[in-house]
C-alpha cells in the first residue's frame, strides 16, 4: 500500500509559502491544502491576503481553505464573502461557533445560500455535524473539519464519532467530512478504513507516508543502526 492507492484525499496543512509549493510538486497525491491563523502566526505571516493570494496563484487548481478570524457574525460574513471572492479553488473556514460558544450554524446557512463554498471547522461533537450538515443543505461543495486529533487528545476514541458523522453527511453528496488534526501517520490508514473523504496532513506526516508497507524487520534493524549511529556521533562512554 502507498499514499497513491488511498480512497481518502490528503490535504497538506500548513503555513509556509515554501512547503506549501515543494508539496504541490512533489506530492501529487496531495488533493488540496489548509491553513489556519495559528498555523500563519508561527510561520510568520504578516499580511494575510497577500500571503493567500501568493498561495492561490502558485496552487491554482486545487482546493485551498482559508479561514475567517472575526468573533462576529456579521464581521465573519463580510470576511467570508471576501475570501470567497480570491478565487473558485477557495473554500472559505468558518469556526463552528464563536468564542463564548455561539453555533456559526445560521451564517454558515446564509453562506451556503449564496454559494459560498466553506469549510466549517473545529467541530469535536455528532451534534455539532448535525447542526452544521443541515445549515449546509442545498448549497455548494462544502467540507466539515472533525478535529479527530483533538477528540483523541481528550482520551476518547474518535472513531466512532467519525463513523457517525460520515453516516450524517452521507445524504448530501456535496459535503466532505474532513479528518482534520491527525496525531500519526496512521491516522492515514484509519481514515482510509472507515471512509472517510478527505484527511488535513502536516508536512512532517506527509514525508512519512513513503514508510507505507516497509518491512517491519528492516526498519527494526534501521533502528538499531540510528540508536548505533547517535551514540558514536555524541561520543558517549561507559567508564567500566
Amino acid at each position: 500500500m502507498d499514499a497513491t492507492s488511498l480512497n481518502v484525499k490528503i490535504f497538506a496543512d500548513g503555513a509556509s509559502l515554501e512547503e506549501m509549493i515543494q508539496t504541490y510538486k512533489k506530492y501529487l497525491f496531495v488533493r488540496g491544502f489548509t491553513t489556519n491563523p495559528t498555523l500563519m502566526r508561527k510561520a510568520g505571516v504578516t499580511d494575510y491576503e497577500a500571503f493567500a493570494h501568493q498561495v492561490i496563484t502558485a496552487i491554482p487548481d486545487r482546493p485551498i481553505s482559508f479561514e475567517v478570524f472575526s468573533d462576529d457574525f456579521y464581521e465573519m460574513e463580510r470576511q467570508a464573502n471576501h475570501i470567497s471572492s480570491w478565487g473558485a479553488n477557495v473554500y472559505v473556514k468558518i469556526p463552528v461557533s464563536n468564542t463564548i460558544g455561539e453555533s456559526s450554524a445560521p451564517l454558515v446557512a446564509r453562506l451556503a445560500r449564496t454559494g459560498v463554498k466553506q469549510n466549517v471547522t473545529a467541530l469535536m461533537t455528532t451534534d455539532q455535524v448535525r447542526e452544521i450538515a443541515d445549515a449546509l443543505a442545498g448549497g455548494p461543495s462544502s467540507f466539515i473539519s472533525v478535529f479527530a486529533g483533538r477528540i483523541a487528545d481528550s482520551g476518547r476514541d474518535p472513531l466512532p464519532i467519525m463513523r457517525a458523522s460520515l453516516a450524517i453527511v452521507a445524504s448530501q453528496p456535496q459535503i466532505e467530512l474532513i479528518w482534520a488534526s491527525p496525531r500519526e501517520v496512521f491516522n492515514i490508514i484509519q481514515a482510509h478504513e472507515i471512509g472517510c473523504h478527505i484527511i488535513t496532513v502536516t508536512n512532517d506526516l506527509i514525508t512519512k507516508t513513503k514508510l507505507f508497507g516497509r518491512d517491519l524487520m528492516e526498519f527494526s534493524v534501521d533502528t538499531v543502526k540510528m540508536f548505533r549511529g547517535d551514540a558514536i556521533a555524541a561520543g558517549f562512554q561507559l567508564y567500566i
